[in-house]
């Protein structure tokens, strides 16, 4: 999930999917709250591409649910209402925990091992207070469990669904509030150690619950962000 990198001193550009992949990642970080104007000018100005390259990524972004393509108003980060928050949250616990009753019975040692080096950063991201990093590897967090169920159908899907939580959150949570629980992740892992699918599967259950309660559906606030300062400082960090 690490940003992509573009070089301007060369010829080559990024490609539609890498903008995507950026903008996505940006959401997922909490960088991009929900109701952020995406302004063609200040997207080409960060990429260093042309406006037809970012209205296709536009387009595809839009496609995804992740922006809402306002007309003779430009694409905004996509603002979910509380019923299309629950909406979410109804659509995770039908597929997440499949996902991790699948993945627990396919997981390799080496799987496991990733989760546990993936919690262990989080682990210290929530140490030192940095938030966004939190969010960040808390949502791969989940992602990692449907590469390793092995289906890349629900793979997609949890990928979209993880990004709009962290809309969700983004508006209705509070300052302190991240995608997950660490303690959680932890007891996943462990139902994984112990081969225990059904274990895997229900603290899922429990854990997507857990995130929907600490909630506020009556919360909802913007503040402003600087495309260009936030995709350009991207860009050049290896």
């Amino acid at each position: 999930m690490k940003a992509e990198t573009f070089d301007r001193s060369t010829d080559m550009e990024i490609d539609e999917e890498s903008i995507v992949e950026r903008v996505f990642d940006a959401v997922l970080e909490g960088r991009l709250p929900p109701g952020t104007k995406l302004a063609e000018s200040a997207l080409c100005a960060a990429f260093g591409v042309g406006r037809m390259r970012i209205r296709r990524s536009l387009l595809i972004l839009a496609s995804r649910e992740v922006i809402e393509l306002q007309a003779n108003k430009g694409a905004f980060v996509a603002s979910p209402t509380p019923g299309q928050a629950r909406e979410v949250f109804e659509a995770r616990l039908a597929i997440e925990p499949t996902i991790a009753r699948l993945a627990a019975e396919r997981a390799t040692g080496a799987d496991i091992e990733l989760l546990r080096e993936n919690l262990e950063r989080e682990l210290s991201a929530h140490r030192d207070n940095l938030r966004h990093e939190a969010i960040r590897l808390s949502g791969e967090f989940h992602l990692l469990l449907a590469q390793i169920a092995g289906n890349t159908v629900l793979q997609r899907i949890s990928k979209e669904l993880v990004t709009r939580t962290s809309l969700i959150i983004g508006l209705f949570g509070g300052p302190g509030v991240t995608n997950c629980r660490d303690d959680d992740h932890a007891a996943i892992v462990d139902a994984f150690s112990d081969k225990d699918a059904s274990k895997a599967e229900h603290m899922m259950r429990k854990h997507l619950g857990h995130i929907e309660s600490h909630l506020d559906l009556k919360r909802g606030a913007v503040s402003p962000v600087n495309l260009a300062g936030l995709f350009v400082k991207s860009s050049s960090a290896i």
